[in-house]
């Protein structure tokens, strides 16, 4: 018998799932493992070539609009204070590039540490349940650093540059396949990209496992919340020391893959082809044809991976799980076809 080779494109999520309604109902340290395992299960009985772990680790009933990727990280770090008083959430809503938040996520009054924020504990209770290869998700330190109010810095590049160090102090001891650094905020600024290439490069260049970048033009409570398109951040993309990237395409466009050819081809493309803002499940025919349609202007070979625009988080588990199903029966579909 021969060995099962590797598809040339492979699938993939994002990272978040739909909290099981019995982990949220009594959340406990074996509820969490379970519905870890429950996930990580229900993505390889699907065909999932390289899973996440639903990063229900993140769940807060407090922060249902962002699903715990931004508090679950800045309430951990040092130099922080979770608590928002008056005074605190009128200086935030000053700041009008945050207009979409309503308070700040937390104060910073003093230099930023690690804290008692612990990633390779939450990756190795992920990799006790993963069952084969999987991938890890960690938050920009742009996006984090734009949703605290900076009472220390006083300076939005040493404030991103120092969540930046603190992130990086930890990614060498991750164990798993791949860590993804999710961004959701500088496709909407692109002025900031040096910046944030910087920040993120920081993060990329301690890890020791493949390294990719979501980009996303925002998913607050299902809500794209960035305007723009991806051509004025192609040089950004260019900057980072990623192996690929993650794009949301499928709730995007079409012109965005003609932006895209100015990619460096030494940057995969991780291609997005399931709107996760839509309860609509494609077919797998839908998704072949979007494969075929990004291939035709990316040119063979450019497309590494192909999975939904963003997490699940905000959808039904019955749509999540027909989608999974669907994004793998429409890869299969286009490599049967070529």
């Amino acid at each position: 018998m021969n060995p099962p080779t590797t598809p040339r494109i492979l699938t993939t999520t994002v990272g978040s799932y739909p909290v099981p309604d019995w982990l949220a109902a009594l959340p406990s340290e074996q509820a969490l493992l379970d519905a870890t395992r429950v996930v990580f299960s229900l993505q390889r009985q699907a065909g999932i070539d390289l899973p996440t772990d639903g990063e229900l680790y993140r769940f807060d009933v407090n922060h249902p609009d962002t699903n715990g990727m931004i508090e679950y990280f800045v309430h951990k770090f040092g130099g922080v204070r979770r608590e928002v008083g008056r005074s605190d959430t009128a200086a935030f809503r000053a700041k009008t590039e945050m207009r979409w938040r309503n308070k700040p996520a937390a104060v910073v009054t003093g230099p930023i540490t690690e804290g008692v924020l612990n990633l390779p504990e939450d990756c190795a209770r992920a990799a006790s349940a993963a069952g084969g290869p999987f991938k890890f998700t960690v938050t920009s330190p742009y996006m984090l650093a734009r949703t605290l109010l900076d009472e220390h810095y006083h300076d939005f590049a040493k404030l991103t540059l120092a969540i930046a160090d603190a992130l990086a102090a930890q990614m060498s001891e991750l164990s798993c396949a791949c860590v993804q650094v999710d961004e959701a905020n500088v496709p909407g600024n692109p002025a900031d990209g040096p910046l944030a290439a910087e920040a993120i490069n920081r993060v990329l260049d301690a890890v020791r496992v493949e390294k990719a970048v979501h980009f996303c033009f925002g998913n607050y409570g299902g809500q794209t919340i960035q305007k723009g398109d991806w051509t004025p951040l192609i040089s950004f993309l260019n900057r980072l020391h990623a192996d690929h990237l993650v794009l949301e395409l499928a709730h995007r466009p079409p012109s965005d893959l003609d932006a895209l050819k100015g990619v460096n081809d030494r940057i995969g493309i991780g291609l997005g082809v399931v709107d996760i803002k839509a309860n609509h499940v494609e077919t797998p025919e839908e998704i072949a044809r979007a494969i075929e349609r990004a291939e035709k202007v990316l040119g063979p070979d450019r497309v590494r991976y192909v999975h939904p625009d963003c997490g699940f988080w905000m959808l039904k588990r019955s749509v999540a799980d027909r989608k999974i199903a669907a994004l793998v029966e429409g890869r299969d579909l286009y490599l049967e076809r070529k």
